[in-house]
């Protein structure tokens, strides 16, 4: 068996009836603009509805811009809250820079079908008596980095990867007041 990077894992994934309708509403609103005409809309429709993996929906789109939020370089990702919950999960963007903000809250922020295009991340954390879980591929590392604690816990088991290919480091640094950091792997 032959080992597969990030993306090429990302790409054999099979696709859900869900992936499948946004990329056919992502080709309506590129037709709507002028970006295609309506018979490559049409062409690239039945592509979709037929597309078995993500790879296959990928290409139907690769030639257009990313939406407006994934565009702005240099924009962080911010996940603040006070008492409440804030979950990053599935298939997103992950971009350079990451803020998480919780006060005695949860955050979590799970990696594991992320589309991540870059070989280092920033996740910059303040978690006061809340609670932050990180969950990371197995191809990545997780280094703890200017983290300042006071009564609180950081947890990384995601430190060292499961081979010497790392695709993505992330650098997590910030401060914990009495809560609680954890970095891990998913569950196998």
């Amino acid at each position: 068996m032959t080992e597969r990077s990030a993306g090429e894992t990302y790409g054999a994934l099979r696709a859900s009836d869900a992936d499948r309708e946004a990329v056919s509403e992502r080709l309506r609103v590129a037709a709507g603009e002028g970006r295609i005409t309506l018979d490559e809309l049409e062409a690239r429709l039945e592509s979709a509805y037929a597309a078995k993996t993500y790879a296959e929906l990928d290409a139907l789109v690769v030639d257009f811009p990313q939406s407006p939020s994934a565009m702005t370089i240099g924009q962080p990702l911010v996940l603040e809250t006070r008492s409440g919950t804030i979950k990053q999960l599935r298939r997103w963007v992950v971009p350079e820079r990451i803020i998480a903000n919780v006060t005695m809250g949860r955050i979590t922020i799970d990696f594991t079908e992320a589309v991540c295009r870059h070989r280092e991340v920033r996740l910059e954390a303040t978690c006061g008596s809340g609670r932050i879980l990180v969950i990371v591929p197995r191809r990545w590392i997780a280094v703890v980095d200017g983290l300042v604690t006071g009564m609180g816990h950081v947890i990384n088991n995601a430190n060292s990867a499961a081979d010497l290919d790392v695709a993505t480091t992330l650098l997590v640094s910030g401060k914990v007041g009495m809560g609680r950091i954890k970095i891990k792997y998913p569950a196998r």
